[in-house]
């Protein structure tokens, strides 16, 4: 095949992302030229010059050390002679990837390759001799990591997961500039698999110019949001920035969220059953139709002959079970999202404050909510409450989570203001502080203390009234590893979900038998009473959740009832002796075949509480604002 029809095979494979990522068609010949023959020739028309401060300048009391960690270590200018045109077809330039990580394990790769961390110091400036350079190298990436995710109907969740890259010298040594004079774009070339950046003039550049781009070129100049993306390069104090979080505007509940119905006032009558005959149960979930063995209840395979619907998928309109199968259960409530979409329940959980925060200590309320900002929404809020405790000298570790990703996926744990900031461009996030000072649990098997997590298993009758109680049979998570406030890309050392970690121990404890070892390793602290306040927390929770009108609130339905999983952590208190529990998340469909291997009634009691409305005092305890 000869060259022009190899070029318009390539210019094929390739016009959709060359199109998506806005390169000039100019360039396309000279890229298919430089990829296939790989050709790195920026050398010849661009310089990298090491940048030196001098010691006076180093020592400058006025220049902060934020300021100072912005500033870049390399540079890079134009060369040649004539200078670069915009318009020249051949001025597009091929950088590789120095190095291609995904967070879980760069600190794996760094410790493990000596010629990859020895490039990583030069890069980012990080002296080859210092003993700390494996923790100075991962902090300072953001500065210099850029990311891209791989998108196929094929992927797992975990393959789709985010990509990032170090550029090689020439690319790492480009600078921000809010009127940049290139740009530098991710490419894929579809035949090699291998990824370069093409960086390309976008003006005129004079010999002497420095080459510089637009970091966040995605984001309009006068957008507040700007200037904390822009961070890692280009240091703000935005402490006199408002922090205080408000209630977002109703179209902030719906947005992207396919519409509900609800019953109005006149179809809000209870089912009613006929107790001789068996409640006809259609199934999605397989752990419910192999543990439901109780005479009240028989399997039906047909969802239209079922009086109670047990779905894993999402079911929306209410409105219509209401008025034409009046006597039809369902597992699920109007907008029950409020509480099991991470951001929403924060936004849910805050209308239970009084005031926002305490200002000596900046401690959020309600205290059993872990601070929560949208990174997407509350961006400039969350930068200027990180700085406002930076400069109170208060803990600043948050764990950054994606709203709609389970299992820890995307997940990232960090003290890092640079690094936090660059995490919503893979996806939109909350961030959370996150717990430094846990309650830990003694591990004799590692003769260590670790952290844990406790999961209750919340069961929601009726809206209005209130009515709801917890299944007393709590559940137990731990980690692998000694707790202690570093090395936050160790998962078995800060995660406690071992389920789905390939060669991870999954550290069983039964209540009853976790409550005697609680009892021996905290005699002065009640579990009765700890539960008491989680009890307690999460009526409020359900309370904050059912005051609102749709669809800000979940609302009522005679016909619906509902179980989620309150994941809960205990902290100590501001350095106090009490133990404050902490709600984490809510989960709709919980995993719950440890519950039932450890409990073969689960499901039997559970469905004879909402459907039958026999409550088991040994097994249920009703939620309610005070014990």
């Amino acid at each position: 095949m000869d060259g022009i029809n190899l070029f318009h095979q390539f210019v094929a494979r390739h016009k959709p992302q060359l199109e998506a990522a806005a390169v000039p068609q100019h360039f396309w010949q000279s890229i298919y030229r430089k990829v296939t023959t790989e050709t790195f020739d920026a050398g010849v028309v661009l310089q990298l010059m090491l940048i030196e401060y001098d010691e006076e300048d180093a020592e400058d009391t006025n220049v902060t050390d934020d300021e100072k960690e912005c500033r870049p270590v390399f540079a890079l200018s134009v060369a040649a002679e004539g200078g670069i045109r915009a318009n020249d077809p051949n001025a597009v330039f091929l950088v590789d990837h120095a190095w291609t990580f995904r967070t879980n394990i760069a600190r794996q790769q760094l410790e493990q390759y000596d010629h990859l961390l020895n490039r990583m110091c030069a890069i980012t400036g990080v002296d080859l001799e210092d003993e700390q350079r494996v923790d100075k190298v991962l902090a300072k990436i953001w500065k210099y990591a850029q990311v891209y995710t791989l998108n196929s109907e094929q992927l797992s969740d975990e393959d789709r997961q985010p990509i990032w890259y170090i550029m090689d010298e020439v690319g790492s040594a480009v600078v921000h500039s809010d009127d940049p004079n290139f740009r530098m774009v991710p490419f894929l070339h579809l035949d090699s698999q291998v990824t370069y950046s093409l960086l390309f003039p976008i003006k005129d550049c004079e010999q002497g110019d420095q080459v510089c781009r637009d970091f966040v070129e995605y984001v309009a100049k006068d957008a507040e949001e700007r200037k904390v993306l822009l961070l890692p390069w280009q240091f703000t104090d935005l402490t006199d920035e408002s922090f205080v979080q408000c209630e977002p505007s109703v179209e902030y509940y719906t947005a992207g969220h396919i519409p509900e119905t609800y019953p109005n006032e006149d179809n809000l009558c209870e089912p009613e059953i006929d107790r001789n005959e068996p409640l006809k149960v259609y199934a999605e979930y397989d752990i419910v139709r192999q543990h439901l063995t109780s005479p009240y209840f028989t399997l039906v395979d047909n969802s239209e002959d079922a009086d109670v619907l047990w779905l894993t998928t999402h079911f929306k309109d209410f409105d219509e079970l209401a008025r034409t199968t009046p006597n039809k259960f369902v597992n699920q409530f109007p907008f029950e999202y409020v509480i099991t979409i991470k951001d929403l329940l924060s936004i849910t959980c805050r209308r239970a404050a009084t005031e926002h925060h305490n200002k000596e200590t900046l401690e959020t309320y309600p205290k059993w909510l872990p601070t929560t900002y949208n990174l997407k929404t509350e961006l400039l809020q969350f930068a200027s409450y990180y700085q406002n405790r930076a400069a109170k000298g208060l803990d600043n570790h948050w764990i950054v989570k994606p709203w709609n990703l389970a299992r820890a996926l995307d997940t990232h744990i960090s003290n890092s203001l640079s690094h936090i900031v660059r995490l919503p461009t893979t996806g939109p996030k909350i961030a959370q502080k996150y717990i430094e000072d846990p309650v830990l649990f003694y591990r004799d098997s590692l003769s260590a203390k670790v952290k844990f997590d406790v999961r209750y298993v919340v069961l929601l009758k009726s809206v209005k009234p209130l009515e709801a109680f917890v299944h007393r049979k709590f559940y137990l998570r731990f980690s692998n590893k000694p707790f202690s406030l570093d090395h936050f890309d160790d998962y078995e050392k800060h995660f406690t979900v071992m389920n789905y970690q390939d060669n991870a121990e999954l550290h069983h404890v039964k209540c009853d038998d976790f409550l005697e070892m609680w009892q021996q390793q905290y005699p002065k602290h009640s579990w009765s009473e700890i539960e008491d306040r989680i009890c307690s927390m999460l009526y409020e929770m359900l309370e904050c959740a059912t005051k609102s009108p749709a669809p800000c609130g979940i609302q009522p339905c005679s016909q619906s009832r509902a179980l989620y999983a309150a994941d809960i952590m205990l902290a100590w208190e501001n350095k106090s002796s009490i133990m404050q529990p902490k709600l984490l998340e809510v989960n709709w469909t919980p995993d719950c075949k440890r519950a039932c291997d450890y409990y073969p009634d689960f499901y039997n009691d559970i469905f004879k509480l909402l459907f039958l409305n026999e409550a088991n005092d040994e097994v249920f305890k009703p939620l309610q604002k005070e014990y």
